[in-house]
């Protein structure tokens, strides 16, 4: 922001309190993450806070440069997100004002209590697409077949189960028909709520019929309609957790954003997860990372004609997934790899999205996009990626 910095003008005005009014709305911010639902309304509740501050320094101040700047900087802001004048305002003493049915509210009120500040909280981010391909909490990237109903998470306050089917008869490839949410009972933020969606059935409610848990006035889990029958999302405010689910085409894709602590909050029992852990070896279509191309079951020289049983040839199938992503990542070679396998064009769709919803809700923009290697590697840092699809190789391993 452009008022954070005094310079050196404060310390010609000592009397002047704007540094401590920056110092305070660094803190009320510092924490917050733009891809959270409730960003808005703690920023504005910062800035309301951040306007009182200066007012009341307003006749000591009047000749500080820093001052002027951060109160029309509190301005353009305010216009910017939307903030009322009225309204809660940010406080220096979280224990008094601290929402226990906010996960950040209730992280700042712990570290208020031990009076130590800790670093932000950890996001975490999960989601399967297509055939299905399988982006765990660790950032590894799978293609696998588990047909039939699989954990994708399940923890003590949250549970994620996915039913898929096999798309092309013959095949090992499965896609989602079916996707059940569990949001355990949480204190008096919310009593259990179950969610149920099936292909052509995408409801904005959850099986008993209501679209909110809890107190309807906090919103502390709810429900948005984003499109009818096609797109809906999940906030649950209490536990910092976001889903998205779509359908495209006969199929479903789902993406979630959680807090790390919690997405380790988890008994031995119930350690088949696939955002966690991946899938079994056992299911892995992808063979040590490498994705082979259905071809009819041959083995072809690049540049040789692919008439696999979609339809698409290796050319056709490239073309068509341009059309919708640009660059060749891993999203675009597991379309490439739909389109193959199954000759359904809302397959295209479908991978577009989840890379839509990557960059929505994966907390680490360095992190958003993976690319294919010839051996298997690494992107970023720290960051393992076994996710070589083969093309490199010049070699097409048929699996039909």
């Amino acid at each position: 922001l452009l008022f954070i910095s005094c310079l050196g003008d404060c310390q010609l005005h000592t009397s002047c309190g704007i540094q401590k009014c920056t110092t305070d709305f660094v803190s009320f911010t510092s924490h917050l993450n733009a891809a959270l639902e409730d960003f808005d309304l703690e920023f504005c509740k910062a800035l309301r806070a951040y306007s009182v501050c200066t007012y009341r320094n307003s006749k000591v101040c009047r000749g500080n440069l820093v001052y002027h700047s951060a109160v029309l900087g509190i301005g353009d802001l305010m216009t910017q997100r939307n903030c009322t004048k009225d309204g809660p305002t940010s406080s220096t003493n979280p224990e008094m004002t601290h929402d226990p049915c906010s996960y950040s509210g209730h992280t700042e009120a712990r570290e208020h209590r031990r009076g130590e500040k800790a670093p932000p909280p950890t996001y975490l981010f999960c989601g399967l697409f297509g055939d299905p391909h399988l982006r765990t909490f660790k950032d590894h990237f799978q293609t696998c077949k588990v047909e039939g109903a699989w954990p994708l998470i399940d923890n003590n306050y949250l549970s994620v189960q996915v039913t898929n089917v096999p798309v092309v008869p013959g095949s090992s490839a499965t896609a989602t028909k079916k996707v059940t949410i569990i949001f355990k009972s949480y204190q008096d933020c919310t009593d259990q709520k179950v969610y149920q969606a099936m292909t052509d059935d995408l409801p904005a409610a959850f099986v008993d019929g209501t679209t909110s848990g809890g107190d309807g006035n906090t919103r502390s889990l709810h429900i948005v309609e984003k499109v009818s029958g096609k797109y809906i999302e999940m906030h649950a405010r209490y536990i910092g957790t976001t889903v998205y689910i779509r359908q495209l085409g006969h199929y479903l894709t789902l993406a979630i954003r959680m807090p790390q602590e919690l997405v380790m909050a988890y008994e031995e029992s119930q350690d088949l997860q696939l955002c966690v852990n991946g899938c079994p070896a056992s299911e892995r279509i992808d063979q040590s990372g490498r994705l082979p191309l259905p071809v009819m079951g041959k083995l072809l020289p690049w540049g040789a004609a692919a008439h696999p049983l979609s339809g698409y040839t290796l050319e056709t199938a490239t073309t068509k997934c341009h059309e919708k992503m640009l660059v060749k990542d891993i999203y675009f070679y597991s379309c490439v790899f739909d389109l193959l396998t199954t000759g359904d064009a809302n397959f295209t769709a479908a991978a577009h999205s989840a890379l839509q919803d990557v960059e929505a809700l994966h907390p680490s923009k360095e992190h958003w996009r993976i690319f294919p290697r010839s051996g298997g590697g690494s992107v970023g840092r720290h960051r393992k990626f076994f996710v070589s699809l083969g093309f490199l190789c010049l070699i097409f391993v048929a699996y039909l």
